[in-house]
Formats: C-alpha cells, structure tokens, sequence
C-alpha cells in the first residue's frame, strides 16, 4: 500500500511537470508569434549594413530569376530591407511590401516615398491573410514562416494569390544559426517540405548559400 501510494504521488508529480512544461513551451510559442516589433528600433537591426555579409541580398535577389514586369510580394516585409532591393533590382518588379504591424505598414510607405520607389506598395496584411491587391509571380517570406500560425492553412489559402506558375521563396534561420529566434522555432529544412507538402506544394528548388538560414523555392504541386 506504501509503494502504491508513493508511486502515485511521483506519478502525479511527473504529470504536474509535463503539463507545466506543456503551458510554458505554449505561452513561449504564443509570446513569439505575438511579438510586436517598432519600425524606428527594428530599423537598427533590420538595415544594418552588417547584415548584408551573411544575408547576400544581391544574391538572393538573382536567385529568384525575375522578369520586367513580374510581381513581388514580400511578406513580412518589416522596415523594407528587401522590399526596396527588390523594387531596385534590374527586372524592377511591382513588389507589395506586407506586414501584420500597421506602424510597420507606415513606415514601408514613408520609406517607399522618400526613396521615390512608386513600385513598392505598402500593404496592411492580417495574421491569417496577406491581402494582396492581386495575384503574384513570387512570394518572398524573410524569417517570417516561424512566426505564421496554422501554416497549412495560410500557405492553401494563400495559393489563390499566386499566378499559374507561382513561386513561394522562404527565408528562415537554421537550427545551427549562430543568431535568429528562440530554437524551437528554427526548423530543418524537412519541416519546411513536410508542412508545404501538407499545404499542397513542392520543393521546387533548395539554394544552400546562406550561411545562417534555409533559402528554399516551392511551387504549387500538379494534381
């Protein structure tokens, strides 16, 4: 009878733990995928100069192979770090800047003026829908995926925002990064592929020159 009480206290404890554990790990996912971020602080971060050794924007920019005339939409845009690249790179496509923060929505509008880029629109996007004025040749997500909740979801929905032939670049911290969000939300690349799978695309091609994140292209899979 003593064994048997005892066991169902350590038993009981042990449950106590896990579910704790449970609760924490949930608030930190929903701590992080709430996270608000200030335009003028996360310029500091965002546009340092710094970044551009180990982001290669250049590089991915010539990655995507675009054409004059296609359409950009950069999804969590933040401050415009690759917004207005984009908007100045060769093929000069028209790029919808989106992010959920309206002061970030703001700030992705001041810029565009000031720096006299009429090919950026600023677009205010919701957690659940990016709110593209019209369908895109490319979507370009920048360590934004970790922070999309009930991504099988958004990716099928956002399908109807992509022309025939559509692709969907994503951007995102390895699990081995030296920097970037909380591990548990720094995903190998076979959750990426696993997860857009479910949301009906294909790894369409997987560039491995960043030395910090995932560089992987999807498109819509042929039924």
């Amino acid at each position: 009878m003593w064994l048997k009480r005892n066991l169902s206290v350590v038993f009981l404890a042990a449950a106590v733990m896990v579910v704790g554990q449970s609760n924490a790990q949930e608030k930190s996912h929903a701590d992080h995928m709430e996270h608000h971020f200030d335009p003028k602080e996360s310029a500091k971060t965002f546009d340092d100069p710094a970044r551009d050794s180990w982001q290669m924007p250049d590089r991915v920019i010539a990655a995507l192979s675009l054409k004059p005339g296609q359409i950009v939409a950069d999804i969590g845009a933040g401050t415009g770090y690759f917004s207005v690249r984009l908007a100045k790179s060769p093929s000069a496509p028209k790029v919808y800047a989106a992010d959920i923060e309206p002061s970030m929505v703001e700030y992705l509008r001041d810029r565009a003026a000031k720096e006299g880029l009429k090919n950026v629109v600023a677009v205010q996007a919701a957690a659940d829908t990016p709110n593209l004025p019209e369908p895109v040749d490319v979507v370009l997500i920048v360590d934004t995926y970790h922070h999309i909740g009930d991504r099988e979801i958004y990716f099928r929905k956002l399908t109807k925002w992509l022309k025939p032939g559509g692709r969907v670049a994503i951007i995102d911290f390895k699990p081995d990064s030296p920097e970037g969000p909380p591990r548990e939300f720094r995903f190998p690349v076979e959750r990426f592929r696993t997860e857009m799978s479910k949301a009906g695309y294909r790894l369409a091609a997987r560039n491995e020159f960043l030395p910090r994140q995932n560089f992987l292209i999807f498109e819509i899979a042929k039924r």
